[in-house]
């Protein structure tokens, strides 16, 4: 970088993390119509099923998704809080099967008016890159669609798998805000193994690793 580049950048510098926080870089994508893009299928013998009312099956299936990542937000909340999210009736949870065991997680939040947002959308570790989260997408756009809806949007983050936000670019969403999230560590609270995430190292009190 030149120095007369360096001038003309808004360089902000470094902001201070205390240990116990997490931070992450968050982008915000939206979808105003549904792409022309090839339906994906599901391998033979896979299926959708809804999750909605099986709390302790769809919670084992967020925490095998989301803990290699650090998901957080549903590992945190509450049962009934849970409960209120996917039980409403606007709100469609699905598990991707593949006869065997739930390997996916789809899930979709009509709630916002003329919107859907795609709350979630994960495979568990070893399913990446076969063509499941092909379908899960195709299936999340197709039923998202399927109501007089103005847009579908998604959010993801520096959490999720390095191929996240490209996948949703690829799939025909439109990146249109970022924004920096900072939340308390989850492993240090004991709501999720000190081992998960390792990418992310737990730091000690003094802002070592532990």
């Amino acid at each position: 970088m030149t120095a007369e580049t360096a001038v003309s950048l808004n360089l902000n510098g470094y902001t201070d993390l205390p240990p116990d926080k997490i931070a992450m870089v968050v982008t915000y994508l939206e979808m105003r119509e549904p792409p022309s893009l090839p339906v994906a299928q599901a391998p033979e013998g896979w299926s959708l099923q809804r999750i909605d009312r099986d709390l302790q099956r769809y919670r084992t299936l967020f925490r095998t998704i989301g803990e290699p990542w650090l998901w957080f937000s549903r590992a945190v909340m509450p049962d009934e809080e849970l409960k209120a999210i996917i039980g409403d009736p606007k709100v469609e949870a699905y598990a991707l099967h593949d006869g065997t065991a739930d390997v996916g997680l789809l899930e979709l939040d009509f709630r916002p008016d003329q919107e859907v947002e795609l709350a979630f959308l994960g495979l568990v570790p070893g399913f990446i890159g076969q063509g499941a989260g092909r379908f899960l997408m195709s299936e999340g756009i197709r039923r998202a669609f399927t109501k007089p809806i103005q847009r579908f949007f998604v959010h993801t983050c520096t959490l999720d798998a390095p191929g996240a936000l490209p996948f949703y670019i690829r799939s025909g969403f439109t990146p249109y805000r970022r924004a920096i999230e900072v939340a308390d560590d989850p492993r240090l609270l004991g709501l999720l193994p000190r081992e998960a995430a390792p990418q992310m190292p737990v730091l000690s009190p003094n802002g070592t690793s532990a």
